[in-house]
């Protein structure tokens, strides 16, 4: 078994452990195979960034054996300079979850983190599938964990919430599975990714396959105007399931555009990249706006998401280094600061069952040590130089501004709605003085909390004050990637 099999079966085997095991009566066990499955999971993808190979954009640590032999299935592992960090973040994150439920789970506790632990599994294998049915799988497979997540654990409209999520998302699939199917019979049988890249595919066998998988990756990203699946779920998911769906889920799409749509069919990509900076713009500017009128924290966030998730596509379609570069980099930052985000809210509905800004205010004289914790995640998600939140965003509005100054400048205005929204909904629920009874008996984060606060502060302050090693390794992919799809256009 290599390496990136260690990366996806580790987190799942120790769910199907979860499983067996079973039962609320052993809760305390339970939440210590967990933590042990997840800290494990995430020490076994550390090896690949430190064997990473960053002067090349072939893939690395490959896999390869045949798995379905009758339709030249193969289970085709490899990681490159665009999907090694994502591997990384997903296995972090799903730590920083379990700990995050440690208490506030009381029922179907093994259940819970096994749902959690196997979805981080299936969600690292859509990061390394080199096959494209096996991406499809795996891409597929992700939405059954998560769909339990919130149908079990949510709240009350949880069941609406779930069925909208699944939905959504599997009905956009099923156009891509239509584009996989073309794709392997116009190559002579394989689902070989490298083989499909290299396929000469006329301008209107282009331009289907751009709409089919942008179907799939569009709603998952998710674009305007089809991400209104998006807050619905987020309201109603628990604070790990909104962590993680915010985190990783968003950036599986956005991953596509990047294995799929742009490789697979680059003259249609370029003909077409007008209307993906259109709707792009749409989900920065207008999403914005929407934002700043939401009463419901969590909504607030999500709406958040879809504009930030608005510069990375922004970024990809203007075809430049800087811009795809800076996309991806606003993927990883988004993983963090998103995921802390939910985290804080959670913290605070523990606590007061609410998520209406209104039911709060002057939670810092009750929480001070929390509110520090929360005013820095609220300055990363605006933007602020010296955190991860800023390092993408600016090189997506440097490439677009090198793109054209009104993309670039429209993009720019993003930044002063994301601090009107974000310091707005800081200033009703921490600052001023105590407004009510409940943040008056509020007590501050113990030392589990602390940990999941610290883990992501640490995490967003690094990749804002030293972003070097994240650019490194997906410079000379994103490159190949960008002279892959400008070669395809001259020719």
């Amino acid at each position: 078994m290599g390496m990136l099999s260690l990366a996806i079966w580790t987190p799942i085997a120790f769910g199907i452990v979860l499983l067996a095991l079973g039962r609320d009566d052993q809760a305390p066990a339970v939440r210590w195979v967990a933590l042990i499955g997840a800290v494990v999971s995430f020490l076994v993808t550390l090896p690949l960034y430190g064997q990473f190979d960053v002067s090349t954009a072939t893939m690395q640590f490959v896999e390869k054996t045949s798995w379905i032999e009758r339709f030249n299935v193969n289970y085709h592992l490899g990681v490159d300079g665009i999907s090694l960090w994502f591997v990384l973040l997903t296995a972090f994150i799903n730590v920083v979850v379990i700990i995050a439920g440690w208490e506030v789970i009381k029922r179907n506790v093994s259940q819970y983190m096994a749902a959690f632990l196997i979805l981080s599994g299936l969600m690292i294998g859509v990061f390394c599938a080199l096959d494209g049915l096996l991406f499809y799988v795996f891409f597929e497979a992700t939405l059954i964990p998560m769909y339990l997540i919130i149908g079990i654990w949510g709240g009350p409209n949880k069941i609406y919430a779930a069925f909208k999520f699944f939905l959504y998302t599997l009905l956009g699939s099923l156009l891509m599975l239509v584009a996989l199917i073309y794709l392997y019979s116009s190559s002579g049988g394989s689902f070989d990714l490298a083989v499909w890249h290299a396929l000469p595919l006329g301008q209107t066998a282009q331009t289907l396959l751009f709409f089919a998988f942008f179907a799939a990756f569009a709603v998952k990203v998710p674009m305007w105007p089809v991400h209104t699946w998006l807050p619905d779920v987020h309201v109603e998911a628990p604070t790990g399931g909104s962590a993680v769906l915010a985190a990783i889920m968003l950036k599986l799409g956005a991953y596509g555009f990047l294995r799929f749509s742009m490789p697979i069919a680059p003259d249609a990509t370029h003909q077409w990249a007008w209307l993906m900076i259109a709707l792009s713009l749409v989900a920065v500017v207008y999403v914005g706006l929407v934002a700043l009128v939401q009463q419901d924290m969590k909504k607030l966030v999500a709406y958040s998401s879809v504009a930030h998730m608005g510069f990375v596509t922004l970024g990809f379609f203007i075809f430049s280094s800087l811009g795809m570069s800076g996309g991806i980099v606003q993927m990883i930052s988004h993983g963090f600061v998103s995921a802390a985000m939910f985290l804080s809210i959670g913290v605070l509905y523990d606590r007061v069952h609410s998520r209406e800004i209104a039911s709060y205010g002057g939670v810092v004289n009750t929480m001070p040590k929390f509110s520090a914790f929360a005013l820095f995640f609220a300055m990363a998600n605006c933007g602020l130089p010296g955190t991860a939140g800023f390092v993408g965003e600016w090189m997506v509005i440097l490439g677009a501004v090198k793109f054209n100054f009104w993309i670039g400048f429209a993009a720019a205005s993003a930044l002063i709605f994301g601090a009107a929204y974000t310091l707005w909904m800081f200033k009703r629920v921490y600052l001023g003085p105590v407004t009510n009874d409940h943040v008056k008996e509020l007590v501050d984060i113990n030392g589990r909390e602390f940990l999941v606060m610290a883990l992501l502060a640490a995490a967003v302050l690094y990749m804002g004050v030293y972003p070097k090693p994240f650019t490194d390794v997906m410079d000379v992919s994103v490159t190949e990637l960008l002279k892959h799809v400008a070669i395809s256009k001259l020719n």
